[in-house]
């Protein structure tokens, strides 16, 4: 979901971004430090970590290249090189890695890195959930890349609908989609502030209410344009171990039962609270 940022800040993004390796498809930042949230001051603002995500095509050039050029950003893995640390990245938790508390250009930072190819499979199929749902919330974009980008949010849309009664208004549909990704997180029920998805939200009010098909019919092609990665979780928690019916077979059935959203609810805070405990807070 992207959003301009309260400040004219393309300049210091850019600023920061031209420090790295520049064989970078796409970089957002996001976050309190980049959106204005609900009792913060801007000077407070100026005073928050700015949060960054990169997607490179090639991670053990781009860490090679990274480790030359800002070596201290690094942790004690630095001393395993390039290749482990994108072996790291690729293959544990949500495929990110993370440098933190980075001083750059007078703020602050955390830069995640994830390769182009786990961003895509991220954003079309939703793996992990983890930077695809980074980006149903508000992100500055610093660089764009390709139409996947599209693609995550016609997805996060669907799942939306399917999970939202017959009739509802646009703030009802841009509170469930900033919300899709905190499913589950136990953030939200002990230490984080549980108006969180309502202060991310930036909503003008406009007459009227918005209308979904929740025929059979009509529940059934939008669970066939879910995410690949969501479609089998659904199927798993519906269909008993060895029947082995084939996914269309078992969402034609959740389609006809009238009650699609608590599946899709049920999936999301499964998987999320899953990712939140292997990989921390974003």
């Amino acid at each position: 979901m992207t959003l301009p940022a309260l400040h004219n800040t393309g300049v210091l993004y850019r600023r920061i971004l031209s420090q790295f390796p520049q064989d970078i498809s796409l970089a957002f930042a996001y976050g309190s430090g980049v959106f204005k949230q609900h009792g913060t001051s801007h000077g407070q603002m100026d005073k928050n970590m700015l949060d960054f995500v990169f997607a490179v095509d090639d991670p053990v050039t781009w860490h090679t290249l990274n480790l030359f050029q800002n070596r201290k950003h690094y942790s004690i893995l630095k001393f395993l090189g390039p290749t482990k640390i994108s072996s790291i990245q690729n293959d544990h938790g949500a495929s990110v890695y993370y440098n933190t508390l980075v001083p750059v250009d007078g703020r602050i930072i955390k830069y995640g890195v994830v390769s182009t190819e786990a961003l895509i499979d991220d954003l079309m199929h939703w793996k992990t959930l983890y930077v695809a749902g980074r980006l149903h919330k508000p992100v500055s974009i610093v660089i764009m890349f390709s139409c996947c980008y599209s693609m995550c949010e016609c997805s996060c849309v669907t799942a939306s609908f399917l999970m939202l009664p017959e009739s509802f208004s646009e703030e009802d549909l841009f509170l469930q989609i900033a919300g899709l990704s905190y499913a589950g997180d136990f953030r939200m029920v002990i230490g984080e502030d549980k108006s969180k998805v309502t202060n991310i939200v930036v909503y003008k009010p406009h007459q009227g209410k918005l209308e979904v098909d929740k025929s059979p019919e009509g529940q059934f092609i939008q669970l066939m344009a879910l995410p690949r990665t969501l479609q089998q979780k659904i199927t798993k928690l519906v269909d008993p171990p060895g029947k082995n019916r084939d996914v269309e077979e078992i969402l034609l059935q959740v389609a006809q039962t009238q009650t699609v959203d608590p599946w899709c609810n049920k999936v999301l805070t499964k998987e999320k609270r899953f990712m939140i405990l292997v990989n921390g807070s974003k």
